[in-house]
């Protein structure tokens, strides 16, 4: 088939892509396709600008660009750039897609478990209703209903409500080790938040699922079956490095250096993967011990 690829230098498109390429024709969107195809190997065709792609001939498009979101401080502009690198190439991705006479028949669009906001202790599935209004929410909300406006008959939109993927590399999991290593880590707050993450090989693995099963559509948590509070979290990388982890981080330090976006550490949701498991997904990494001692 042939895969149209935006965001595919990210951390979840550098690890899929290699799975993509045994079987298909990938091409990617990028800033700089000849550092694109340096990172993603010469088979891949890379193109600067949705105007070089004909989605006539494209099969599948999966879309995972986007401002990193905890890069920066959150001011009206970062917000800005962060909504901006979402949704603007979401929608021209769709409206490209509602011109074709024979349009792809898949379309993966990331979103993020934002969607849901804070949700406190309540385990929260596909079918949540009442999502807490702020932010992260506004954010996947229309990120998710620019990617719906593809949808049709010949065009099913899948959309990847993604936890915190682990990675030995990169993400989440590459911010926190330097402090855990120095025995410096521990819970931020009072550690009752809710953390939803998904190991990078299920992560891979589950949008090959999406792909292979075609009568799935719609949101799809992309979060391991058992999310943990962020207590448990730290307790169990300490123990991946054998190191101890109760050196805690005060909410209030976090509001003061981070400001509104210290809400996605001090508050969040557990998060379960309920359409994959319905679906009969396994995953090859349900429990966080197991998970995190693979990768560090």
């Amino acid at each position: 088939m042939h895969i149209f690829f935006t965001g595919a230098t990210g951390l979840i498109g550098r690890h899929l892509c290699p799975f993509l390429l045994h079987h298909h024709d990938i091409t990617v969107l990028s800033r700089n396709p000849t550092k694109a195809k340096v990172l993603l190997g010469h088979r891949v065709n890379a193109v600067s600008s949705l105007d070089d792609v004909d989605f006539n001939t494209v099969d599948i498009v999966i879309n995972l660009a986007g401002e990193p979101i905890v890069n920066k401080r959150w001011s009206d502009k970062q917000k800005a750039k962060i909504r901006d690198s979402r949704i603007i190439i979401t929608q021209a991705i769709s409206d490209a897609i509602n011109q074709c006479h024979t349009p792809p028949h898949t379309f993966i669009s990331g979103s993020a478990i934002g969607y849901y906001g804070r949700q406190g202790k309540t385990q929260v599935d596909e079918n949540n209703t009442e999502p807490h209004d702020e932010f992260s929410h506004q954010l996947c909300k229309d990120w998710e209903l620019a990617a719906l406006k593809a949808e049709s008959d010949d065009t099913r939109v899948c959309l990847l409500r993604t936890g915190i993927v682990l990675a030995k590399k990169g993400g989440a999991l590459g911010k926190m080790l330097p402090a855990f290593k120095l025995c410096l880590g521990g819970p931020i707050g009072n550690g009752e938040q809710g953390m939803s993450w998904i190991h990078i090989d299920d992560m891979v693995q589950l949008i090959l699922f999406l792909i292979r099963n075609q009568g799935i559509s719609g949101a799809v948590n992309a979060t391991a079956p058992h999310p943990v509070s962020n207590k448990q979290f730290s307790q169990s990388l300490g123990k991946a490095l054998s190191r101890p982890a109760f050196m805690p981080m005060p909410a209030a330090v976090l509001n003061v250096l981070m400001g509104e976006m210290a809400d996605l550490l001090t508050t969040g949701q557990f998060v379960v993967p309920k359409k994959a498991l319905e679906n009969n997904y396994r995953f090859h990494f349900s429990e966080i011990d197991a998970a995190l001692k693979s990768l560090v």
